[in-house]
């Protein structure tokens, strides 16, 4: 009996397969995932690559011919629209005069309510046409109070300037500027500029902005320039001004030149009262309500000018924690504004088809989602992968070239930063992620769809306590973002396989990759404090 067990025993132990045996199992039934559903996958996704760069480099070739034409042929805002001076009627006095309304929306604003208010009340324009409405909805009370004394402060130098306050913050900057639109002196104003807490407009802004609007019955909007004061402070603020001058020299000039309509910044422009009423007023669906309101005015058949020889004086976010909350911000809400009005877009009967597919692909599905999701996939997802597998080539002028022109294009707005473009080439794709992430959210309408954060502003940079205080308030966990410092691992790990096991040289693309995201993911950009 027991020889039986023995033998019964060994039966089993022979059936049984070895270590080596599962182990070489488990090797086949990888090569087969590999070669049937991986390899498969990253070929397509290598194509998909391929067909999203060229859509995003036609799209910057595009709004760079016209943006080019335009200086060519000097079609500046003043040849194409008569904008006379608005001057003084003898007998009408300064009645002939329109009657505008500036209004300055601020949260907690300390470090450049003063900045904000003071050139407000410094605007040439008659005093008598002319209403500040400062709109505070700052929970500190101190805070408060120093707003406060500051328009009593000008009230007493002539200024009609009014000091606006409400319970609570519903609807954020939309829902502080639909109530401030309520109060009946503002039913006599014909045009509103609006400046946000840390713009400086210069004394003759509005006589170079409102003369558009009153010659030009049709036009709605009078878009000027941003111009940034803190620039040269940091990284941070130099990669900032790259892209955003790229945005105000060539993507805002092109809108303007070729539909009259392009997305209003929110702030350094100049409405027309009547296109706000008609077009509905402030809406606080989504947190990027001045394209809402935009969008719903261009439906509408308003026009927009955008004029880049106006600028305004503003500041940069100097904190990546901060500049981080505002591309979330301006991510996420043109993605729910899209998923909110492309029925609407293509439903309307007062625009043509062309505006209707410049709105709807160049605007937002060119722009803002290919652009973002190519960016974001292509150098931080396929780039790392392709290294663990050779089988799947990525062709020479995908890698280079196209990368290369569209980042030339991106850049040309900042001649003086050149030198800087490989770091802001780097510097986008990580932000790519980012934006990504929020387009995604806005996309779903997740938990942060609406969240609106202020950006922090640090009103005088030079000003070392004021960089202290925003330094030390961030605390130090709060300077780790985990899905940055995933993808730098994933990075860094693919750049040194490559560098031991394969002889492409692609670590040369991941590796610097790599360190941005690990400088952004362990926050070592912004300002700092020497000790």
């Amino acid at each position: 009996m027991q020889g039986g067990r023995a033998l019964r025993a060994s039966d089993r132990l022979l059936a049984a397969p070895t270590v080596a045996e599962a182990v070489e199992s488990l090797v086949r039934a990888w090569r087969q995932v590999r070669v049937e559903l991986l390899v498969p996958l990253l070929r397509g996704a290598v194509v998909m690559c391929v067909v999203l760069s060229v859509i995003v480099l036609a799209e910057k070739v595009f709004l760079g011919v016209v943006s080019s034409v335009v200086k060519v042929l000097r079609r500046r805002p003043s040849r194409l629209y008569r904008c006379d001076p608005v001057v003084e009627d003898k007998e009408a006095g300064s009645a002939s005069f329109p009657m505008v309304l500036v209004q300055i929306p601020m949260y907690n604003e300390k470090e450049v309510y003063q900045l904000s208010i003071g050139a407000a009340c410094r605007l040439t324009w008659p005093a008598d046409r002319l209403i500040v409405q400062v709109l505070d909805d700052s929970t500190d009370a101190i805070v408060k109070e120093l707003v406060r004394k500051e328009c009593d402060k000008w009230g007493k130098k002539g200024i009609n300037i009014k000091y606006e306050t409400r319970k609570d913050r519903e609807g954020y900057k939309a829902g502080n500027l639909k109530e401030g639109m309520r109060h009946g002196y503002v039913q006599g104003c014909e045009f509103v500029a609006m400046f946000d807490a840390d713009f400086q407009p210069a004394p003759d802004f509005l006589l170079k902005t409102v003369p558009f609007l009153v010659h030009n019955p049709r036009l709605a909007l009078v878009q000027t320039r941003w111009e940034f004061v803190n620039a040269n402070d940091c990284l941070l603020t130099r990669m900032q001004e790259m892209s955003m001058d790229y945005h105000f020299k060539v993507e805002q000039e092109a809108g303007s030149s070729l539909c009259n309509f392009f997305g209003y910044n929110g702030t350094a422009g100049v409405w027309r009262r009547q296109a706000i009423d008609e077009s509905g007023g402030w809406e606080d669906r989504t947190t990027a309500e001045d394209m809402d309101l935009a969008l719903r005015a261009g439906l509408l058949g308003w026009q927009f000018v955008y004029v880049g020889s106006i600028k305004v004086k503003s500041e940069l976010p100097s904190t990546l924690k901060a500049y981080r909350s505002q591309q979330h911000r301006w991510s996420c809400g043109p993605a729910l504004l899209f998923k909110k009005m492309f029925w609407g877009i293509i439903a309307a009967k007062k625009v043509s088809v062309w505006k209707k597919i410049y709105m709807t692909y160049d605007f937002f599905i060119a722009r803002r989602i290919i652009s973002t999701f190519f960016t974001s996939f292509f150098f931080s997802v396929l780039l790392p992968m392709n290294v663990f597998f050779p089988e799947v080539q990525i062709p020479l002028w995908e890698l280079i070239f196209i990368p290369a022109a569209i980042t030339l294009l991106s850049s040309v707005g900042t001649p003086r930063s050149i030198h800087l473009i490989v770091l802001w080439f780097l510097f986008e794709n990580v932000m790519a992620l980012h934006r990504l992430k929020a387009t995604m959210i806005g996309f779903l309408e997740a938990g942060r769809a609406n969240e609106w954060i202020v950006t922090q502003k640090l009103g005088n940079v030079h000003k070392l306590k004021s960089i202290v205080r925003v330094t030390k308030s961030c605390r130090f966990k709060d300077r780790f973002h985990c899905l940055e410092l995933l993808i730098g691992g994933l990075l860094l790990i693919s750049a040194c396989y490559d560098y031991l096991y394969r002889d492409d040289s692609f670590y040369i693309f991941v590796l610097p990759q790599s360190i941005m995201y690990f400088a952004i993911g362990f926050e070592f950009m912004g300002v700092s404090v020497s000790s």
